[in-house]
């Protein structure tokens, strides 16, 4: 399902010309982010290019187009902004990066209990957050 480039919306048009410019250097600065996190395993990309699409959306809607018709990103990013949904191959790699992030912090800081309880304890919660989102439907 393709997403068509549509001409600027009088919404997009009533913007000054410097926060058009302001919100669409913030979106290429996350895609670039985005883009090393495919390298880089314990960066997530998808989040990344999930937080350029609405800074697209008030600078260039060719841009958004263009990353929702992304042939890697593009069916993650369609599927959260239209469901709030996450692929379960998506959950399964966010619950092992935060894991492997969490061990390398743990060897690597060596933090008192405190600190590695309550850094466990945040991840925890967001990896149930995440396991919790529904999954796209076969077929979207």
């Amino acid at each position: 399902m393709p997403a068509l480039a549509e001409p600027p919306t009088p919404d997009l048009l009533r913007r000054g010309r410097g926060s058009r410019v302001a919100w669409l250097i913030l979106g290429l600065l996350l895609v670039g982010i985005g883009f090393v996190g495919i390298f880089l395993p314990l960066l997530p990309t998808t989040d990344f290019m999930l937080l350029a699409l609405p800074c697209f959306a008030r600078s260039s809607p060719r841009l958004e187009a263009w990353l929702l018709d992304h042939p890697r990103f593009g069916p993650a990013i369609r599927a959260w902004r239209r469901d709030r949904a996450v692929p379960r191959h998506a959950k399964v790699m966010a619950g092992l990066g935060m894991a492997v992030g969490y061990a390398i912090f743990w060897l690597h800081v060596r933090p008192n209990w405190l600190v590695s309880l309550g850094v466990a304890a945040f991840l925890l919660f967001w990896i149930i957050w995440i396991a919790r989102r529904r999954e796209p439907e076969a077929g979207q």
